[in-house]
């Protein structure tokens, strides 16, 4: 009897935030790093104008390269340990972060037809990877911050974003045997072109006007999740998820400035 031919891996790449997440909550989080002595006033007004650009989409790449230059400035010598017990004690007064039901259920739907979920984002690691566990995705790709004695030094050693991102999945591809020609990869941004350039399935979410036009030309699916949810888990769960995509945001956001449903099939 011949042997059943293997059938290779493939795997979904999830943009993170307004992807999976409805939206950016930097805003809310810079009274209590403001009362925690982390950011001055003037720090926070800069906190609120990179919210403004990221729900307008208005950053562009010079923009968000800069506001990330100065948000390695600013988290240049705060304690790790302080920054979590900050968001531990207040983030969850803030913010009730949401996810989309749609990407969940579409997580859900790559799993069953043998896919894994791979979250990728310009957050860094350390905070993006709790996420990906409360999501059930199965590997992560992030942006890699310096700590050193306990504190961050301000650098960031692997930026996770744009080109990165598709090189990232390259090798990630290889590591794991991921056929990227029957792979997905779902973002909102232009800044990922590369990310669903580098699959065979491309799809954005509430896309940009910019990502919109390089849909046509590139011939992606076009997709809209109208529906956030609360990640439905126990308050224990739901406060570490707060707690993570704050520091996310905060510490690494750089990202956040800056054809019809899928059916994934099973093959």
């Amino acid at each position: 009897m011949p042997r059943k031919k293997s059938v290779p891996r493939s795997a979904a790449f999830f943009d993170l935030d307004k992807t999976i997440i409805a939206t950016s909550s930097s805003m809310a989080f810079s009274r209590p790093f403001y009362n925690g002595g982390l950011i001055t006033r003037s720090d926070a007004v800069r906190t609120a104008y990179s919210q403004f650009l990221f729900l307008v989409g208005a950053a562009d790449e010079r923009q968000t390269t800069r506001l990330r230059d100065a948000l390695s400035d600013l988290i240049k010598g705060w304690e790790v340990a302080k920054v979590k017990q900050i968001v531990n004690e207040t983030v969850h007064e803030h913010i009730d972060p949401v996810v989309y039901a749609e990407a969940l259920e579409l997580i859900k739907r790559h799993q069953a037809n043998g896919r894994e979920v791979v979250i990728v984002s310009a957050s860094a690691r350390d905070i993006v990877e709790p996420i990906a566990q409360l999501l059930g995705a199965d590997a992560v790709i992030a942006s890699e911050l310096e700590v050193k004695k306990g504190f961050y030094t301000g650098e960031v050693t692997f930026y996770a974003y744009g080109e990165a991102k598709a090189e990232a999945i390259r090798d990630l591809a290889a590591k794991r045997g991921y056929d990227l020609h029957r792979s997905y990869a779902y973002s909102d941004s232009i800044t990922d072109a590369p990310m669903l350039d580098v699959v065979g399935h491309g799809f954005t979410v509430n896309a940009d006007r910019a990502l919109r036009r390089a849909a046509i030309d590139h011939g992606w699916g076009n997709l809209y999740f109208k529906k956030p949810v609360g990640l439905h888990s126990g308050p224990q769960t739901r406060s570490v998820l707060i707690g993570v995509v704050a520091v996310a945001v905060i510490v690494v956001g750089v990202a956040l400035l800056a054809r019809s449903a899928p059916d994934p099939e099973e093959e």
